[in-house]
């Protein structure tokens, strides 16, 4: 049924006063601000405003007709050739809006398209220019029916028009439907140029981001580095840039800024990428074994080396090998680095010819090697044969911008892997934004790791990030009772070389050490700054037993096991021979 077939009850009395009607379209223009207020779809408003002005004024089949590019329109780039067509209505089926399409002039809401004046048909059965196109006579009102269409403007120019179908005899004057609905097209104009600034900025802000995304899809996100801060874009750019050599790149900066994945990122980018990437930490390689590992060794070499073996040199051949914390790297084997390096070739520990290899070294460390060259620990030769592409990686206090995108990282991936569903609070990210954060990434992810294993719950707030952070860092006591290694190895640690070399005489090992030649302990920070090299030297010269070498440096068991894990050293050493 049709709003023209309406029962009487559903419109305004025709001998309704006219206070009567003044409060009706008050009541209809308060909702149609209301839905302005608080929303931005031109949809929403323009159809529940179709609807009042039927259901309070009888003013039926409203319709909003707008040109087919409206916001070519509101720039004035229109040519004579577009048209309109009804977009919104209320009582019209949906063939009948199909069939509402007008080129500018044609008819009565073409003329108030191209003219930009309100137009009123007293009977559209008189007026020829009344085209009847959506809705037949005979499905109308046998009495006198009126149309009125006032046009929509947008930035002074008319983009649309606004119109409906009444009874011509009614106590209501024409005018005041007419002044009502130049009321309504206006607060339209104003609804679709708001809807359009919107669109139109999302757009733009649509397209930087795609284009930020590209960026970031083909460095960055690539390699599985998380953010986009300037600092980290430009260490991204340099690394792209030399990816394609074969020049030796030395990565800067401090521990946990992520060097293992910028040198990934270098051997990705590089056309090696489907040949090996090999990684050796240089920091947790012991000593007698740091030739045997990286060059190979011969059978026969030492005790123990039952067949040749190749070292990370020859299994990188053809791909990338990453010398990580290279400033850990003994004095004494650096010049047969040096060679690898300028020649090509290398030679097995007990072997009697060269062997040729192609890899490409990345390097990385955070220690300053211009003051280890200076000191003698570290060969000048080596360090410019290594330093030939320098590139500083940013530190996360460098990268604020970058800890939010790197915290929502470590929190999904929290959240998957102990299977929580914790999320942060508005407090939360604030906190976690003003904290002053050193280098090191894995700090970030530790806590949020925490937050999810030992939070309240599934909100986590500022209050909850500074009491868990302050567990970060364990006070001596948590030391002294921690039980850092696995049972069974608390006091020494035997190398596969030692068990080669059959059974030793651990007697002495095991024998308590008298009171008296106990050193005091020394206190958090005395233990903080014993290096690898302190406690490798020390478990070697007490013959691989913990205890001893623990006592040596003045440290319990359980801060020798704790240190040793925190510098990422290996479980299981060679005692000394």
């Amino acid at each position: 049924m049709s709003l023209a077939d309406e029962p009487e009850s559903q419109k305004p009395h025709p001998a309704a006063p006219a206070q009567a009607w003044a409060q009706q379209e008050r009541l209809l223009l308060a909702e149609v601000l209301r839905l302005v207020g608080r929303c931005l779809s031109p949809e929403t408003v323009v159809r529940e405003m179709l609807h009042l002005m039927s259901e309070l004024l009888g003013l039926n089949r409203g319709r909003l007709v707008l040109l087919d590019e409206v916001e070519r329109a509101a720039e004035g780039t229109l040519d004579s050739h577009t048209r309109a067509r009804i977009r919104y209505a209320y009582g019209l089926t949906r063939t009948e809006m199909e069939r509402g399409v007008y080129a500018q002039g044609e008819g009565i809401t073409g003329a108030v398209l191209s003219t930009g004046q309100p137009m009123i048909v007293q009977d559209i059965d008189q007026e020829p220019r009344f085209l009847k196109r959506t809705v037949s006579r005979d499905q109308l009102p046998s009495e006198t029916v009126a149309f009125i269409a006032v046009p929509v403007e947008i930035e002074h120019r008319c983009v649309g028009v606004l119109a409906c179908h009444r009874i011509r005899s009614r106590h209501r004057a024409l005018t005041d439907d007419l002044a009502l609905l130049r009321l309504l097209a206006t607060l339209t104009g104003q609804e679709l140029q708001l809807y359009m600034l919107v669109r139109r900025k999302t757009a733009e802000l649509e397209a930087q981001n795609a284009l930020l995304k590209g960026v970031l899809q083909s460095a960055a996100m690539r390699y599985g580095i998380v953010g986009q801060s300037p600092a980290l874009l430009k260490s991204l750019h340099e690394l792209e840039r030399v990816s394609q050599s074969q020049a030796t790149v030395m990565l800067l900066g401090e521990s946990g800024t992520g060097k293992e994945l910028f040198a990934r990122a270098v051997h990705l980018a590089s056309p090696r990428h489907e040949r090996p990437f090999i990684k050796v930490n240089c920091a947790a390689i012991p000593e007698t074994l740091f030739e045997s590992e990286l060059f190979g060794h011969e059978r026969g070499a030492f005790t123990g080396s039952a067949g040749a073996r190749a070292g990370w040199f020859e299994r990188a051949d053809g791909g990338t090998l990453f010398l990580d914390e290279v400033g850990e790297l003994p004095l004494a084997l650096q010049p047969k680095l040096l060679r690898a390096l300028q020649d090509g070739t290398l030679m097995r520990l007990g072997g009697s010819k060269e062997v040729r290899v192609d890899v490409r070294v990345v390097v990385a460390t955070h220690r300053n090697l211009v003051n280890d060259v200076a000191m003698g620990r570290f060969r000048r030769d080596l360090y410019y044969r290594l330093n030939v592409v320098p590139i500083r990686l940013p530190s996360l206090r460098e990268r604020l911008e970058d800890i939010k995108p790197l915290a929502l990282h470590f929190l999904s991936r929290a959240n998957q892997a102990h299977q929580r569903n914790s999320y942060f609070s508005e407090g939360a990210w604030v906190w976690l934004r003003d904290q002053p954060w050193p280098g090191n990434i894995r700090e970030l992810g530790n806590l949020i790791e925490r937050a999810v294993l030992l939070g309240p719950g599934p909100v986590l707030g500022a209050p909850d990030l500074l009491r868990l952070a302050e567990q970060g860092t364990p006070p001596e006591s948590v030391l002294e009772g921690a039980s850092i290694m696995p049972a069974g190895t608390e006091n020494t640690l035997i190398s596969p070389r030692a068990a080669h070399e059959g059974p030793r005489d651990t007697t002495a090992q095991h024998m308590p050490e008298p009171a008296t030649t106990k050193p005091a302990v020394r206190d958090y920070r005395s233990f903080q700054s014993h290096s690898g090299q302190d406690l490798r030297r020390a478990l070697e010269q007490a013959g691989g037993n913990q205890t001893r070498a623990a006592l040596s440096l003045g440290l319990t068991p359980r801060q020798f096991a704790y240190r040793w894990r925190r510098l990422g050293l290996e479980r299981v050493l060679p005692p000394s021979s």
